[in-house]
């Protein structure tokens, strides 16, 4: 038997697609945008610094901490980040819609007694598709060792004034710039005491019906020394669930014949910020097949349980005894000193301000690209071609669509391997290409080069609503 060494099988590939007739070739756009360059070195440690200080100078940021202090408490801290968003907006010319989104919550492990979760988001309308949105998100509040504990210092420097730093960041560079579809910043209220102000919000967007493209929760993204020992300031990890949390029967049941399993709308979502990260100076992405760390939740969820794209970009190596810590000194039995506590001494700005740009160049190369391509489907069983089929968008939403892109992989590789541009066409048949051997999907692409993330076929992989 002949084995097919990685490179023979590459030009065997090639050989295949440039014989097959059945592809428009057409000029296909550019490979890059010179503006996503810009944009991976644009944010600004010093300003993500300046931020962190700021909400760490509340004191705490507790969910039942203080409302009315103009100083110190959670409502201190939201009333700050709704005036910066505004600030942002007046710099670009109004383009920001800033308000708060709340929602009362009892009878709660963590919120026994009526409480209002107030977040602040703010809206960059798109010029072309508003009803299409990428989101990012960080929290406002934060905590000590005791999740009831509303009153003492709890400085949250990392968990999470990091990622809401990076959320207040990234609306400065990008509001820089015009999109087809719409960006939405969010300082997320309420994590610790049970997600409630991503559940406010994802409830909010579904019943306005928004199109939710993706979510970028950001939750601690400034520490780079682990509690393992190990310092690491040049990598983050993305965690993308995999098959939607709101999958009907019917649909696992063609799921299991059709495959998908590590190709929800959520993990390509996954794979597109890892091959935008590309565009980030020395940074890389490990993503993690997995909802979140084990047994451990976060702001992207509420989104999930609605089926909605969402990840959680953070930090690769966490230190423990810098979260849900008191502030305190201990010796242990050998005498040596403990620090405990989130405190603004385990940041490191630069850091924080790469794993800024990682969300920035993601949320533009999407709200540039088209929408991504609905109604994917692929055919090819008991035949050597395989031949992927989807649909246009509205041409309003997408006025600036190129074409679209074929993309597979062997179904043990984790990224996309190989590509292949077919033009404006709603068909495309991979001439030789036995459809059990690969996973299959189409991007669409715009006439700048930007692309929308990949689109497996079926159900299991539907990014929705387009």
């Amino acid at each position: 038997m002949r084995r097919i060494t990685p490179t023979l099988f590459s030009l065997a590939i090639l050989a295949c697609l440039v014989a097959s007739p059945a592809f428009a070739l057409d000029t296909p756009p550019p490979a890059s945008k010179p503006e996503l360059d810009a944009i991976g070195s644009a944010p600004s440690a010093t300003r993500i610094e300046r931020d962190i200080r700021t909400l760490v100078g509340f004191g705490t940021r507790h969910t039942l901490s203080d409302t009315t202090s103009n100083t110190r408490g959670i409502g201190a801290a939201r009333r700050w980040v709704h005036a910066e968003f505004e600030r942002i907006s007046r710099d670009c010319g109004g383009c920001l819609e800033v308000r708060y989104v709340s929602g009362t919550v009892q009878g709660e492990p963590r919120i026994p007694g009526p409480a209002e979760v107030v977040s602040v988001i703010a809206i960059q309308r798109g010029s072309a598709d508003p009803n299409r949105y990428v989101i990012m998100s960080g929290d406002i509040d934060s905590r000590v060792s005791d999740v009831m504990d509303s009153t003492s210092d709890s400085p949250g420097a990392n968990d999470n004034a990091s990622g809401l730093a990076g959320t207040l960041e990234a609306a400065r560079v990008l509001s820089r710039h015009r999109f087809a579809g719409s960006i939405v910043y969010a300082a997320l209220a309420g994590e610790e005491q049970g997600l409630f102000g991503g559940k406010f919000l994802a409830e909010e967007a579904q019943k306005n019906g928004w199109r939710i493209e993706a979510v970028l929760n950001n939750d601690m993204i400034g520490n780079i020394k682990g509690i393992d020992g190990v310092i690491d300031n040049h990598t983050a990890r993305v965690f993308a669930e995999g098959t939607r949390a709101n999958e009907t029967a019917e649909e696992a049941r063609q799921r299991r014949f059709t495959g998908g399993e590590v190709d929800s709308p959520t993990r390509n979502l996954a794979r597109y910020i890892e091959r935008m990260a590309g565009l980030v100076p020395h940074l890389d992405v490990m993503m993690v097949y997995r909802l979140d760390r084990f047994g451990r939740g976060g702001h992207h969820r509420p989104f999930n349980d609605l089926g909605y794209p969402a990840v959680r970009v953070m930090e690769t190596h966490e230190h423990y005894d810098r979260q849900h810590q008191d502030l305190r000194t201990e010796t242990d039995a050998q005498g040596q000193k403990h620090i405990y506590g989130d405190t603004i001494e385990g940041v490191d700005f630069a850091y924080a301000a790469k794993l800024t740009a990682l969300n920035a160049v993601a949320l533009a190369g999407m709200a540039w690209a088209p929408p991504p391509p609905a109604n994917v489907d692929v055919k090819g069983a008991v035949s050597a071609d395989t031949t992927l089929t989807w649909t246009r968008p509205d041409p309003k939403q997408a006025p600036n669509l190129a074409g679209y892109k074929l993309y597979w992989r062997l179904t043990t590789e984790s990224q996309w391997t190989h590509s292949r541009w077919v033009g404006d066409v709603t068909t495309a048949t991979l001439k030789d290409l036995v459809i059990d051997n690969f996973f299959f999907g189409v991007a669409a692409v715009a006439k700048d080069g930007t692309e929308s993330p990949v689109v497996f076929p079926g159900t299991a992989g539907s990014f929705g609503g387009y």
